[in-house]
């Protein structure tokens, strides 16, 4: 499959899950975003980042933002790893509200993660109660399919993690 590296960020084990399976698919090296190093990642022709999705955001991404000049030649992919089912115009908006100028173009993913609010650290418990709370307020009939499925997963654990969500993006790289 080539020389590639896999740069992660996992908070709660969802992506780290998934970055597992695809090592085992691919035989990628991998590093966590924090320790990751451009002048060790430039010598890799794939490189794919993946990082859970909090408040919008994807968790990691600021490296690949950071050193996207230096890595624009090469084959690149993100991977998102998120609680919610797959929504095309949610997973748009995220693409829209993080990848910008020049990493728009760059191809991305989704897998859908887990949720298990006794793994959540204070803050993300109470953004999420209060986001519950306010959705709480709608008429159930007018929720967009993340809020069916955070409404749904109060005081569960539960986890859609699979490798079937990994197809798109193993024919992408391969």
């Amino acid at each position: 499959m080539g020389n590639g590296i896999i740069i992660y960020q996992s908070k709660y084990g969802s992506t780290k899950k998934y970055v597992n399976w695809l090592i085992e698919e691919t035989q990628f090296d991998y590093i966590e975003t924090p320790h990751a190093k451009i002048k060790d990642i430039e010598k890799y022709n794939t490189i794919v980042l993946c990082g859970g999705i909090y408040a919008s955001g994807i968790a990691g991404l600021s490296f690949l933002r950071k050193n996207y000049q230096l890595l624009k030649n090469k084959k690149i992919a993100i991977l998102c790893v998120g609680a919610s089912p797959f929504d095309k115009k949610a997973f748009n908006e995220v693409k829209a509200h993080n990848l910008k100028e020049d990493l728009k173009n760059v191809p991305t993913f989704y897998a859908r993660g887990a949720w298990d609010e006794e793994k959540m650290s204070l803050k993300d418990r109470t953004l999420c109660k209060m986001l519950q709370k306010a959705i709480a307020k709608k008429d159930p009939s007018t929720y967009e399919p993340w809020m069916k499925a955070l409404m749904s997963a109060v005081g569960e654990k539960c986890d859609w993690t699979d490798k079937e969500y990994l197809r798109p993006l193993l024919d992408y790289i391969q």
